[in-house]
């Protein structure tokens, strides 16, 4: 079984680019809140998708926080080059540089979220419509279900 997740790892270190989609979501604003993402190999594969519980943030926050995790985990398999999609406008504009960052709680999850991109050979994010990104808003809510002890 050791053997089988060695490879098992190593195939996902061998990724050098993925698509990562991510969403947060939170029950008030601030509220309690989950964070959902879902990475995804060149060969449209899942490699892994994750849903965890956050506590009290805001949707804003929430939504960094996710984008945060992913990068962790794609930094943990060996990704070089990401690919976020996310269906936070203000957040995808903020890492941009198209919109400043008015919020105080926000700023330094912004700093942290730039310090990981960098880390990178090469990154991109990309608004998408909430429609194309169920799965990560899923996990999200999910997560914040199973603290509430909602049955799902």
């Amino acid at each position: 079984m050791q053997a089988f997740l060695f490879n098992l790892a190593e195939t996902f270190k061998a990724q050098k680019l993925v698509n990562i989609y991510t969403d947060g979501a939170a029950r008030g604003n601030p509220g309690e809140a989950g964070i959902g993402f879902v990475i995804i190999a060149e060969d449209e594969k899942v490699i892994i998708k994750k849903g965890r519980y956050i506590g009290r943030a805001t949707n804003n926050e929430a939504e960094y926080h996710a984008i945060l995790s992913a990068l962790k985990e794609a930094k943990t398999i060996g990704v070089r080059e990401v690919k976020i999609f996310a269906d936070s406008e203000l957040i995808v504009k903020q890492i941009k540089g198209e919109y400043r960052i008015k919020s105080e709680g926000l700023k330094p999850l912004y700093k942290e979220a730039m310090a990981l991109l960098k880390e990178f050979d090469r990154y991109d994010i990309i608004h998408i419509v909430r429609e194309k990104n169920k799965e990560a808003d899923r996990l999200a809510n999910q997560a914040i279900d199973a603290m509430a002890g909602v049955v799902i």
